[in-house]
């Protein structure tokens, strides 16, 4: 690991001035930290921002929850107003990581993880997310893991997170804070596809700090949603392919709304609107699911290795929506009963 200067930042002003300084900022590090040790990122300095007032889970006057980006994603999880009105999103961080990781990470450092590709954290391979313009070592290579949307000639990478692809589906915000001010952002804007600037996970401007993730009103869902995650071992493994899955249904079984995002697919978690919208005002049935998870894979491609994704996104979609038509599935009781084994 390379020399670094270390700062602990007690506001966020003094946060934003290490930062335009060039000064990377750490919470749990749990991505970080790897990344430094592997020597795939190098800064010269670390600003630690765990003592900068974002770690409040609360309700907004809209209806909705704001989530601080300093809160642990294990205390998002549990928090009770997540259970009760977003159970998505505990199902989705529970199927991440371990734990201990859990504990430690936060919520804004979840947003920005990096790709966990195998030549990305290869230093003796070409990468242009890590080196831009020295070509793409995984385009040829092993493509297991690789995506299927979105992708380009210059990355077929995707991106890591669980949490990230509830938050996709759930519609949430992202609130943004720099010298030269606040802004917010759609989340399904946040993340960015490879095209020609793979090195570019987000629309985040150097110097950004992530303060809150806002999550619009969604009791409507609460009873019928569904993550599932498909990964190569059942716990503490990337998702091949994950499903989130949210609908709002009738007495008489149809559809009012319904949201639908994939994750270890794309460079960004993927939500088509347009699939979402075949859903609405149908019976929820097999065959609908079907036509929606067509849509919602519309121009998927495999690389070889990973050619198997796409049907098993296609089966994935479909038993999703099934597994939430049934009713949502409280995860993090059967994780407390786990632990007290």
């Amino acid at each position: 690991m390379n020399p670094f200067s270390y700062f602990s930042a007690v506001d966020p002003a003094e946060a934003l001035a290490h930062a335009d300084q060039g000064a990377r900022f750490i919470a749990g590090g749990t991505n970080l930290l790897d990344l430094m040790k592997e020597g795939v990122m190098r800064p010269k300095a670390l600003a630690d921002v765990n003592g900068l007032p974002f770690s409040e889970i609360a309700p907004v006057a809209s209806g909705g929850l704001l989530l601080g980006a300093m809160a642990r994603n294990a205390a998002t999880a549990y928090h009770p107003l997540v259970r009760r009105d977003y159970p998505l999103l505990t199902a989705a961080i529970l199927a991440g990581a371990s734990p201990q990781i859990r504990n430690m990470a936060s919520n804004g450092g979840n947003l920005l993880q990096r790709t966990r590709c195998y030549y990305f954290y290869d230093l003796g391979t070409p990468c242009n997310k890590r080196e831009p313009g020295s070509g793409c070592s995984a385009i040829g290579g092993l493509t297991r893991q690789q995506a299927i949307l979105g992708a380009s000639q210059h990355c077929i990478a995707v991106h890591p997170s669980d949490m990230c692809v509830a938050l996709a589906a759930l519609g949430a915000v992202v609130h943004l804070r720099s010298a030269n001010g606040e802004r917010q952002v759609a989340f399904t804007d946040f993340h960015r596809l490879p095209d020609d600037r793979p090195e570019l996970d987000t629309i985040m401007q150097p110097g950004e700090l992530i303060t809150h993730i806002e999550l619009p009103p969604a009791a409507q869902f609460a009873e019928h949603s569904c993550y599932l995650k498909l990964r190569d071992r059942a716990s503490y493994a990337f998702a091949l392919v994950s499903v989130a899955t949210m609908l709002d249904l009738g007495a008489d079984g149809v559809v009012r709304e319904a949201r639908l995002a994939l994750g270890g697919v794309a460079h960004k978690p993927w939500r088509v609107p347009e699939a979402e919208a075949l859903l609405a005002g149908h019976a929820a049935d097999a065959e609908r699911f079907a036509l929606a998870a067509d849509a919602l894979l519309e121009g998927a491609r495999g690389q070889g290795h990973n050619d198997f994704k796409i049907p098993l996104a296609r089966r994935a979609i479909v038993r999703a929506l099934e597994r939430a038509v049934e009713g949502t599935h409280d995860n993090s009781r059967s994780e407390e009963r786990d632990r007290s084994d």
